[in-house]
């Protein structure tokens, strides 16, 4: 380990600035975390041209300085998002320990540079910041600890659709965060047919006043913007966030104090 890990020093994190961007900072990184690693310019171009569908340039033979600035010209020319197919494709190209260290690397890179991605088993996702995640987390948890699977993977199919690249689903991320909101409260109250809006209304006293209301409010929310979306009003990304923080915060709380056992405890 190296002395910043076995200290437990982190870098400073910086809130999230970059999404719909691969810097040219990140670029450099990637280049040279692969060579760290064990990679050398000729067999990195050869990733890299396949990422992005290139032929190498056959003029350019020796690794240095020749391939390895090619590398970064097609790293610096292409489309953001190829960059970070990148990064998943190295992931597997070097997998145990290596992969390992490629992927703590990268996500410290992330965080101390304000860029809303994280690397999780080899695959970009979405990154929002420390409170985001750990709302997020919380929930997924008791979830999977309580068994209910289906609200499970719904918050997990809202975090992918915010992780698509280059175009996050943002309607989807909305009706996947509502849907695991509907279906802890159908098991809460045990009506399996009702919509959410129907079920809040039938049972006012599920969540403190005036939660109802806010969960109401966000079912119209998510009928108007994330089912029957109009020309010119379509959500965007930050209010999708906000609707997957909001929804992941209220799952817990029901999920904490309808379904665990008393003798159960969670340490977040």
């Amino acid at each position: 380990m190296r002395f910043s890990s076995r200290h437990n020093y982190k870098s400073k994190e910086i809130p999230i600035q970059t999404r719909e961007e691969a810097p040219t900072e990140l670029q450099e990184f990637i280049i040279q975390t692969a060579y760290y690693l064990g990679l050398s310019p000729k067999p990195l171009r050869k990733i890299i041209c396949r990422i992005l569908r290139k032929s190498p340039d056959q003029n350019n033979w020796s690794e240095y300085p020749n391939i390895d600035t090619e590398n970064h010209e097609l790293l610096q020319n292409c489309e953001w998002f190829y960059v970070y197919d990148l990064i998943e494709e190295l992931y597997q190209f070097f997998k145990g320990k290596e992969g390992t260290q490629f992927q703590e690397d990268l996500n410290n890179f992330f965080r101390s540079n304000g860029i809303g991605w994280q690397l999780s088993d080899g695959e970009i996702k979405f990154r929002g910041d420390d409170e985001f995640e750990a709302i997020k987390e919380k929930a997924v948890k008791i979830l999977d600890v309580k068994g209910k699977m289906t609200s499970k993977n719904e918050i997990n199919e809202a975090i992918k659709d915010l992780s698509k690249k280059p175009d996050p689903d943002i309607t989807g991320a909305i009706q996947h965060s509502l849907a695991a909101l509907e279906c802890v409260i159908r098991e809460v109250t045990g009506d399996q047919k009702s919509t959410l809006g129907k079920l809040i209304n039938d049972h006012p006293d599920i969540v403190p006043k005036p939660l109802g209301t806010v969960i109401s409010k966000m079912w119209g929310y998510t009928s108007n913007m994330g089912r029957h979306i109009e020309e010119g009003n379509t959500p965007d990304f930050d209010e999708a966030e906000l609707a997957v923080g909001i929804s992941s915060n209220l799952i817990s709380y029901l999920a904490t104090k309808n379904f665990e056992d008393k003798e159960t405890s969670f340490e977040w």
